[in-house]
């Protein structure tokens, strides 16, 4: 595994930690969502940099995603992620959905959907060691 990939991939696992001391606090479901996002990035930009595949700054996960081959994801899910963070950039609108502030549920999906990321991933590059 290449060494930006691991530390790509041992930050991402950083938030999975984060989300597993916050996962129940329900006025932290918002928090939640936003580590899960970046569980998510992180691990799609590992999986980039260990296929030497050039990305720019960004954090859209639909298109790090689509610079990925053979990589199925639950596609609603990451639109959902996707679509909080970026609107997270402002204050009001700290990761809403359609309905408001993401439910303890919500949350737990995310996080389980990053779990899945995450762990797909790290297998893949053990894979390739």
């Amino acid at each position: 595994m290449i060494f930006m990939a691991k530390e790509w991939l041992k930050s991402a696992k950083t938030d999975l930690l984060v989300i597993e001391k916050i996962i129940n606090e329900a006025d932290l479901s918002h928090v939640v969502a936003f580590h899960s996002q970046q569980a998510v990035e992180k691990s799609f930009k590992a999986l980039l940099e260990n296929k030497k595949i050039d990305f720019k700054k960004q954090h859209d996960l639909i298109k790090i995603k689509s610079k990925i081959d053979d990589f199925d994801v639950n596609q609603d899910t990451l639109d959902i992620l996707n679509k909080l963070y970026i609107d997270s950039i402002y204050p009001g609108e700290l990761g809403l959905l359609p309905y408001g502030k993401p439910t303890t549920k919500d949350a737990k999906d995310f996080f389980e959907f990053a779990c899945e990321i995450y762990d797909k991933v790290n297998a893949i590059l053990n894979e390739e060691k």
